[in-house]
């Protein structure tokens, strides 16, 4: 295998591998659709293997490539790192800061937090990543992120922000129309809008509610903002932050003591970046941010 390929073979790889033909690829990278090609073709021949079937309705990944997958990510990831943290070499209040936060805290808590952010510092440049997994801060995917569950890495700061709770609601013209659950029992008569894949975070989330089941859902997805959309709409009871829910007066809370869940909140970043000062203008910017929600949450 020829050694010491160039980092924009892989980058061209992915894009194929995220657009599904040589043209998308080309358009993503701002690059010819014959380089794309032929970076794809300089890969295959380094490997000696084929990384995509040719089709009529695209590049399908070989097992091969799928197998690469992972490791041409984690490159990206680091040569993202490697460019955040050279934009912002220096004291100078400028460069790149990538978050990661849940999906429901970046859509609905975080871009208030991010404007009044900008205004002060204009010359910061925030990449959010909405995503529920658990970006990994040590390899810099991140360089913050707004977290769930208390951080277990040694090398990470993180700073504990207060308890976000989440509550089962619905719109009240759905409670008006089927009638406001009483007891746990009463939600298997109504419509329940739920999660789809069981995860470790899901399971731990659903074990005060028994009946908080993926089995008991007649609507579901893992997209938390989807389910969001759904108590918006209507569709019937589903879990939502109350900081969320008091914006909007349509929004009811049902089985306030039986259905309660805290979730302890966290923000975090790599302990290099300690001395890095748009990661820590970010940092306390999202901290003060976030505590401001859930005290006005709580009151």
């Amino acid at each position: 295998m020829t050694s010491n390929l160039n980092w924009e073979l892989y980058r061209t790889f992915l894009a194929v591998l995220t657009e599904g033909s040589l043209s998308g690829a080309a358009r993503a990278l701002g690059i010819t659709q014959p380089t794309a090609g032929r970076h794809v073709a300089a890969l295959e021949s380094a490997f000696g293997q084929p990384l995509f079937t040719r089709s009529p309705t695209g590049f399908l990944p070989t097992e091969a490539a799928q197998a690469l997958r992972g490791y041409a990510e984690s490159m990206r990831s680091t040569a993202a790192a490697l460019e955040r943290a050279a934009s912002g070499h220096g004291n100078a209040m400028r460069g790149v800061v990538r978050v990661c936060a849940s999906e429901v805290v970046s859509v609905e808590v975080l871009p208030p937090i991010l404007a009044a952010l900008r205004r002060a510092h204009p010359q910061i440049v925030v990449e959010l990543v909405p995503s529920n997994r658990l970006q990994d801060l040590l390899q810099r995917e991140v360089d913050i992120a707004v977290r769930m569950t208390p951080p277990q890495q040694d090398l990470l700061i993180a700073r504990h922000i207060g308890e976000i709770e989440i509550g089962l609601h619905a719109r009240d013209d759905y409670l008006a129309q089927y009638g406001t659950p009483q007891t746990l029992a009463d939600l298997a008569q109504h419509t329940l809008i739920g999660y789809d894949t069981v995860t470790p975070f899901v399971r731990a989330a659903s074990a005060s509610v028994p009946y908080w089941r993926r089995e008991s859902f007649a609507l579901r997805t893992d997209s938390d903002v989807a389910q969001l959309a759904m108590i918006r709409a209507g569709c019937g009871i589903g879990v939502c932050q109350l900081g969320v829910a008091r914006r909007d007066a349509r929004l009811q809370r049902v089985l306030p003591r039986e259905c309660a869940v805290k979730l302890t909140t966290w923000i975090a970043m790599h302990q290099d970046l300690r001395s890095n000062k748009r990661c820590k203008a970010v940092f306390d910017a999202l901290a003060s941010g976030m505590q401001a929600y859930i005290a006005q949450a709580a009151g």
